[in-house]
């Protein structure tokens, strides 16, 4: 899948995602690729710089965010460092630790760990309560 800038002949900007050049191609001369604002199929691809992942984008993304992001992330941050240092890690086994502790079968602690959407799906049913950790950047790597 591809992002385009497009822009319409009011000059509204607007991003889509096509399989490829080719598809966008079509759908335009269909007139099925409208303005999202105003509702015009006159559309043109907008001038783009191509997205290429570096280290180098990840900092500039980073110095991107605003005070206030900033300091969400930093707290999230805080808060995965303290379930870290509080809490068991059971990796894999994560949804059956958690189904143990809750019916009692263990002792209560804090566990950190993976689930899939499954399992994750199958604790909210049987009543298990937990929450998933943030995913951060420096956990990217």
């Amino acid at each position: 899948m591809i992002s385009y800038s497009l822009i319409c002949e009011h000059d509204h900007a607007f991003e889509a995602w096509f399989r490829n050049g080719a598809d966008f191609e079509a759908q335009r001369q269909q007139n099925l690729v409208s303005c999202p604002h105003c509702g015009s199929s006159s559309v043109e691809k907008a001038l783009m710089a191509p997205a290429v992942s570096t280290g180098r984008r990840k900092a500039q993304i980073a110095m991107a965010m605003g005070e206030e992001q900033k300091k969400a992330l930093a707290q999230l941050k805080e808060l995965s460092k303290k379930v870290r240092e509080n809490a068991d890690y059971v990796g894999d086994k994560f949804a059956e630790e958690a189904r143990r502790i809750h019916f009692g079968e263990t002792e209560a602690r804090g566990i950190y760990g993976e689930a899939t959407a499954d399992e994750a799906k199958s604790l909210i049913e049987d009543g298990v309560e937990f929450m998933p950790l943030p995913a951060l950047p420096e956990d990217q790597n």
